[in-house]
């Protein structure tokens, strides 16, 4: 195409999609769903990739945050609830898709970043952390014989405002679970989930973080 010729590159914005549309070679159907592709491409759900898009919609779900619409790729943080709090989604599990000589150890990268602009494609100058809180998502069931990361019992949740995050005195990239139980007041359910957000909304609630934390 010649330049000056291109067709309009704004961003493009995603429709949610029924699972029923069919691959075709124009108008000649190929006797494939997207659903066909969804089956094929996420039905491992210990996998990493998986399981980190799949806690983001339990958290969604349990905040009461709409999930009709579709998940933002390119998004500075994750969620953002009814009342206006942006969210910030982890994950981890014991149990992995490989074979393992013993249970994963929980640690969660915790980074400042550039936030990215789709609508521009530039990130932004300072790097910080840019959700409100931040949500640890642990599929804490640890039989691999019976793991089933739809039953959200087999999940537990580590609430932190981003507040106290900044404010550590030890590591500013990740954090372990020990301390990651002793600054969140330790693990909460699904069912518990929104009640615990909820506090971050005012911040006296918000205790500080101790500037002994032991250790990451």
């Amino acid at each position: 195409m010649p330049e000056g010729k291109l067709n309009n590159l704004v961003r493009l914005v995603a429709e949610p999609k029924t699972g029923q549309e069919t691959f075709h070679a124009n108008a000649r159907s190929l006797g494939l769903t997207l659903s066909d592709f969804w089956r094929w491409s996420l039905s491992d759900l210990v996998s990493n990739a998986t399981r980190g898009r799949l806690a983001e919609f339990i958290v969604a779900n349990a905040l009461g945050i709409s999930t009709r619409g579709v998940r933002d790729e390119w998004s500075a943080f994750d969620l953002q609830t009814p009342e206006g709090l942006k969210v910030e989604v982890k994950s981890a599990a014991y149990v992995q898709t490989w074979y393992q000589s013993s249970l994963s150890k929980i640690s969660f990268r915790t980074p400042k970043t550039r936030a990215y602009d789709p609508n521009t494609n530039q990130l932004d100058f300072g790097a910080k952390r840019q959700a409100d809180v931040y949500v640890f998502a642990v599929l804490a069931h640890r039989d691999k014989s019976t793991i089933d990361p739809l039953n959200v019992d087999q999940w537990e949740f580590y609430v932190i405002p981003t507040t106290t995050l900044d404010a550590r005195t030890r590591s500013q990239y990740g954090i372990t679970l020990p301390t990651l139980g002793r600054l969140s007041g330790g693990p909460v359910t699904y069912a518990e989930l929104r009640s615990k957000v909820k506090l971050i909304v005012d911040p006296g609630t918000v205790k500080a973080p101790s500037a002994d934390e032991g250790s990451n």
